[in-house]
């Protein structure tokens, strides 16, 4: 792998403009100094700081309780008056995460729970489900009452000053996040230092069972995907109120990580690809952080029904009318059925019981099948990673020490329509060493259990690194003159120790929640901040590095712990290999 360029953040010339960034305790300022937006649906009461007006969980849509849990949303119907939203938004109901049950094999569990098996290192699960929760942005109560939009400007625009508009997606595995945990301050000070200013707006959406539950009455109903819905709606009440707020509604980039990522892409792929609204595209540019497509088989295939039936047992609702049953549980009964099945920190991991999945109305095929045949919406992108995306999903594998047991894993939890051939000629792909594993070159560290860093490099593959790869290809292929750019992270790379490596989210702190003095902190959000403005991330302000495009030569720009440089796009490029040529193959 060849480093082409290396450029120092000092060298760059950006220090001196962090001197000049405002200081965190004027940012953090809670002043009471109230604010006023008006828009159709009534006054918007927010709070500002020195530096940003802040407003908090605005309802875009009717409550989805009652008859519309799991249904499509419903447009809000009702006057809001005078809404305060000065307060914290509440999160939307979320789970399956992490429990004691889930980390064994399912048909193990009783042994392992007498001694039978050598236990998992719960410790390090319950790390991994904080680092998730963190990076979800979790809310500090929930509400089923959930589908609100969150707004923040700097602080004195006004109607009409037509600035762009970065639209953030969380992420959390489809089964946790909210917009609370995500504040755009030093994001928004980033391009106010800039003399690039811009409008943050985050989406709640549902997640979970309560946004993408599968199953065949839920397609016969028409309801599948709900989750990616709310997203949508919230791109169109964008459209319809944030020139209210001093945004322009032509000038709207979504960004998103982990399944926000994912989401971005359904987004992009959504009625196919087809993302207009009263005329107009709902979003001009994209930007996905760790996630791009997931193939997966369709809402009612055996592993949908599987959960929905699951569900509607623990549930008690095993009867003619599943459906109105599962409506009629309050939502506490209604949670412990819904998170009765595997989460996400667990033995079976990243093979989800809840995600987006093909419906035929508005996802209509698997996302890779619908990039293939162009139907996605042609604008711009950034995709990017983490180095060692797998290491956070691989603590509760246990045995993985042959080809074989790994090839049974996946083909149990994974792939479903995949021949053993296939899953085995796949898994070759990857070198069996220790060395050769995630967290990659830290040598022995991680190797909890025999196969634990092969396991997590797949698994980082499939659902985040490799994938991304993948992606821009079919992209490339389908449409060479769109503009694309592709990074990869490895500031947390750590040689003598490695622990979780640049783990999966590991750029949440980053992006968010670090001062510009932290590098590559600023340098990431000049770049982002350029992007959002010019649809270029070398256009605007001066960066550390001119970034080439990905078709360019299939170069990513690495962000190291104190430097940044272009990288060569060739890594395992016998897996990445595999995986393009067999996607169809390889659907959860």
């Amino acid at each position: 792998m060849m480093k082409l360029a290396v450029v120092s953040a000092v060298t760059a010339g950006l220090w001196p403009l962090v001197a000049a960034a405002p200081s965190p305790s004027a940012a953090a300022k809670d002043a009471t100094t109230p604010v006023t937006v008006t828009i159709s649906s009534g006054t918007i009461l927010g709070k500002a700081s020195d530096t940003v007006d802040t407003f908090n969980g605005i309802p875009f849509a009717d409550p989805p309780i009652g008859d519309l849990r799991f249904r499509p949303p419903v447009r809000l119907s009702r006057d809001l008056g005078t809404f305060d939203a000065t307060g914290v938004a509440a999160a939307c109901p979320a789970g399956p995460t992490f429990s004691f049950k889930d980390l064994f094999p399912p048909s193990d569990v009783a042994g392992a729970l007498t001694g039978g098996l050598h236990p998992p290192n719960a410790a390090e699960g319950a790390v991994a489900a904080a680092i998730l929760e963190s990076s979800a942005g979790e809310a500090s109560t929930s509400s089923e009452d959930c589908l609100t939009i969150s707004v923040q400007r700097p602080h004195g625009v006004e109607a009409g000053a037509g600035l762009p508009v970065l639209f953030w997606i969380f992420g959390g595995g489809f089964v946790a996040g909210s917009t609370s945990g995500f504040d755009g301050t030093k994001l928004i000070e980033t391009g106010v230092l800039h003399s690039q200013p811009f409008i943050f707006v985050a989406v709640n959406y549902r997640v979970g069972a309560w946004g993408f539950m599968p199953g065949k009455e839920i397609l016969e109903e028409g309801s599948g995907n709900a989750g990616l819905l709310d997203q949508r709606m919230g791109l169109e009440w964008v459209a319809d109120n944030i020139e209210a707020f001093g945004g322009d509604p032509g000038k709207v980039t979504v960004w998103g990580e982990s399944s926000g990522a994912i989401s971005t892409f359904e987004q992009l792929v959504l009625y196919d690809g087809d993302a207009t609204y009263k005329g107009n595209d709902l979003f001009r540019a994209a930007i996905m952080d760790s996630g791009s497509i997931t193939p997966v088989d369709p809402l009612d295939t055996q592993k949908g029904q599987d959960v929905y039936d699951a569900v509607k047992k623990a549930a008690g609702c095993d009867v003619d009318d599943s459906l109105a049953c599962l409506r009629g549980l309050d939502n506490g009964n209604f949670t412990v059925a819904a998170n009765s099945v595997p989460g996400i920190i667990s033995y079976q991991s990243l093979a989800l019981s809840y995600l987006p999945r093909p419906d035929g109305t508005v996802l209509t095929d698997s996302p890779d099948a619908l990039a293939k045949a162009g139907k996605f919406h042609h604008v711009p992108m950034i995709l990017g990673n983490q180095e060692d995306e797998g290491t956070l999903f691989a603590i509760f594998q246990q045995d993985m020490s042959t080809t074989d047991k790994i090839v049974n894993y996946l083909s149990r939890f994974y792939f479903h329509t995949a021949t053993k051939q296939q899953v085995t000629d796949f898994v070759n792909t990857y070198s069996p060493e220790i060395a050769d594993g995630s967290p990659y070159r830290t040598f022995g560290s991680f190797d909890f259990f025999k196969g634990r860093k092969r396991i997590a490099s797949i698994l980082g593959d499939l659902v985040f690194d490799l994938i991304r790869r993948v992606t821009l290809q079919i992209v490339d292929n389908v449409s060479p003159e769109l503009s694309t750019w592709a990074y990869f992270s490895s500031y947390n790379y750590d040689p003598k120790y490695g622990v979780l490596g640049t783990a999966h989210g590991s750029d949440i702190n980053v992006l968010f929640k670090k001062d510009n003095a932290n590098y590559p902190t600023l340098s990431g959000r000049t770049y982002y901040i350029n992007f959002l403005h010019n649809l270029d991330p070398n256009n605007g302000t001066r960066t550390d590095l001119f970034w080439p495009q990905w078709s360019e030569g299939h170069q990513l720009l690495n962000f190291e712990a104190k430097s940044i440089s272009l990288k060569d796009d060739d890594y395992r490029n016998s897996s990445y290999s595999y995986m393009f040529n067999h996607v169809e193959s390889l659907h959860f």
